[in-house]
């Protein structure tokens, strides 16, 4: 009988553990690891900050969920993974021991990097639902009194789709509310160009992008870095292809979201072999750490190097089709070596994406995601609205389901011929 411990309670760590109890045998063991009580829909975070959902709309409580599903829970969390001893030490004092581990944590949101950046300083943010629902009441507040408005990613960010999405939502309440004409608003980024995305772009979300940013009135600002942010001002270096200082930005602003950079959490920082200087875990082609093969590590929390070299630093995303087929992968995986068997399951890396704009919505299947590629689509229409809240209420009965059929893509090529859009060729 084997043990195994999937660390994180995200959609990555709900879907393998999920996915392991399919792929391993009988009498195997599965005990999922969070450092919350609850499963988040990570991707309706932004509809949380402007109140158009609760936090209770999008959770889920794991301790009654996952035992009701033949799977062991702890919300204690890690502190710290010690993979010379097949061991895992919580947040309680206490230890689990493995005989195989998934990783899947998702990241720690680096605030610290930038002086004044996070909820507890002077931004806002939609990486978690208690952050989301923290800048709903200073949405709230902001609407009452409203001004301009700062949102994008900051240097070294990896998720820049929540920053467009937010954007567009913003807009779109604000003219639900009769305001937006009291509300300048500028989008701070990273990337080299409007809907590079950490991919290079996809389609033309470039042009997509930028078109939806001129027709709501949004000003941009690309290659940039985010020096600090004070109370009501942030201070944003453009600069040139070369990397050298263009023009400096003092923003000032009333309410202000930024993405931050990621770092993998502290439990895996600095274990040598098992994850990158940055504390991002380290895989080859079948989800395995090659220092410690029965170690696994699928989602935001494992390293991809940059698609290339950017004049300011962006990371790489990882998108929900992606991180169900590398949780597919692991679980496979696993099945074949608790059998004594090699493991030869490979992730697909495509990248499948629905980003909401509030009332209409931008598209994109990316296959592989990095290219040169197979498959290079993204359309818009207000059908992605609609299939951005269908796709929520479809994983959060995932979750309660308890099923193991990964169907993210199978889900999203349902909704483009919901859409009437010609699905991308294979």
């Amino acid at each position: 009988m084997a043990h195994i411990v999937v660390l994180g309670g995200g959609i990555g760590g709900v879907s393998c553990a999920y996915e392991l109890k399919s792929a391993v045998r009988k009498d195997d063991r599965i005990t999922l690891v969070s450092n919350k009580a609850f499963f988040q829909f990570t991707p309706s975070n932004p509809w949380v900050a402007v109140n158009w959902r609760t936090k209770s709309d999008i959770t889920i409580d794991l301790a009654s969920v996952m035992p009701r599903h033949g799977i062991a829970f702890s919300a204690a969390g890690a502190t710290r993974v010690h993979p010379t001893e097949n061991r895992v030490e919580l947040g309680d004092g206490s230890s689990l021991t493995y005989d195989y581990l998934v990783v899947a944590t998702g990241p720690e949101l680096a605030f610290d990097e930038i002086e004044g950046l996070g909820p507890e300083r002077n931004t806002q943010s939609v990486c978690d639902v208690d952050h989301a629902g923290g800048a709903s009441q200073r949405w709230e507040a902001f609407c009452k009194d409203p001004g301009p408005i700062v949102v994008g990613a900051v240097q070294g960010a990896s998720c820049y789709g929540p920053a467009y999405e937010f954007a567009m939502i913003m807009d779109s309440d604000l003219r639900r509310r009769r305001i937006r004409d009291k509300v300048p608003m500028t989008f701070v980024t990273a990337e080299p160009y409007i809907g590079h995305l950490g991919v290079g772009g996809v389609g033309d979300t470039k042009g997509l992008l930028e078109s939806a940013m001129r027709q709501r009135h949004i000003k941009w600002i690309t290659n940039a870095k985010v020096d600090k942010v004070e109370a009501d001002k942030m201070a944003v270096t453009e600069v040139d292809e070369d990397g050298k200082a263009k023009k400096a930005h003092d923003l000032p602003f009333k309410y202000a979201m930024m993405i931050p950079a990621f770092r993998g959490i502290a439990a895996l920082r600095g274990v040598e072999g098992l994850a990158n200087p940055r504390g991002f875990v380290i895989v080859d082609k079948h989800q395995r750490n090659p220092a410690f093969p029965n170690v696994f590590g699928v989602g935001v929390c494992i390293a991809i190097a940059p698609l290339e070299q950017t004049p300011v630093a962006v990371g790489v995303p990882k998108t929900g089709f992606m991180i169900e087929s590398m949780v597919t992968a692991t679980a496979l995986n696993i099945g074949q070596l608790v059998r004594d068997q090699a493991a030869t399951h490979e992730a697909t890396w495509n990248a499948i994406c629905l980003a909401d704009f509030g009332d209409t919505g931008v598209a994109f299947v990316a296959m592989p995601q990095n290219p040169p590629r197979n498959v290079n689509w993204a359309s818009s229409g207000k059908w992605v609205h609609v299939a951005k809240v269908a796709f929520e209420k479809y994983f959060l009965h995932k979750v309660r389901s308890g099923t193991s059929e990964p169907y993210y893509e199978r889900a999203v090529m349902k909704l483009l011929d919901i859409g009437k859009i010609k699905r991308p060729a294979a």
